[in-house]
Formats: C-alpha cells, sequence, structure tokens
C-alpha cells in the first residue's frame, strides 16, 4: 500500500477525536502528531501504531498487538510504537482513550530530553 495524500487526510480524519492532531507523511509512512510530539504512526502496509511504553504496554498485550520493530541494515530496533486493536478502527470513543495514552507517553518521553531537545514546551 502506497502512502498518498488520501490515506494521510483518512488518518488526521481517524486522530481527529484527539483535537490538535495532524498527520504528516515521512520515511514512507505517516506520523501523527499533537502539539509538536508524534504519537502514532501509520506504516505503507496498512498498519496503525501509538506509542508506547513500560505503563501501557499491558494494555496492548491484553488485545494481542505487537511492538512495531524497525529493521534496518540486519539490525532490528524497537521505536517504542503498537500495532493498535484493529476494533479501534471503527470506536471513535475508544481510540480517543487510546490516543489521549499514547500522547502521553510522547509527553512523558519528550520530558526525559534534556531541555535543549524537547518538542513540547507548554
Amino acid at each position: 500500500m502506497a502512502i498518498t495524500k488520501e490515506f494521510a487526510a483518512y488518518l488526521e480524519d481517524l486522530f481527529s477525536v484527539l483535537p490538535g492532531s495532524h498527520a504528516r507523511r515521512m520515511f514512507g509512512g505517516v506520523g501523527v502528531f499533537r502539539q509538536g510530539l508524534m504519537y502514532a504512526l501509520a506504516l505503507e502496509d496498512g498498519k496503525i501504531c501509538l506509542k508506547a511504553d513500560t505503563e501501557t504496554h499491558a494494555d496492548f498485550q491484553a488485545e494481542g498487538c505487537k511492538p512495531w520493530i524497525y529493521e534496518r541494515d540486519g539490525k532490528k530496533m524497537d521505536m517504542g510504537y503498537w500495532e493498535i486493536p484493529e476494533r479501534l478502527m471503527d470506536d471513535a470513543d475508544e481510540l480517543r482513550q487510546w490516543a489521549e495514552k499514547a500522547f502521553d507517553v510522547a509527553l512523558r518521553a519528550d520530558a526525559r530530553k534534556s531541555p535543549k531537545q524537547r518538542k513540547f514546551t507548554g
């Protein structure tokens, strides 16, 4: 599946459940951002992932979801994103709850950075 403007617009509409979100095509996929922080991504294969950390891994595991592992030059890297449960695509209220948690993960990750590297200043 190629990432098209239409697919990016679909993601922006999907994640409009979290006000201030916007989608941006990047690196063969689409990132979903809010207040300068990426909290979701969509891949060329159509998978949609949310940012996760040790506080939210159990939610994904309970749904049978898998982490997205990026592979480059034979090396595998855990990028901190997990595939979303497919049922969220049809449940805006629950998607909003999961998206809020993913944005909170992005805020926590940003807060751990040095002040010069932080993207969120609010």
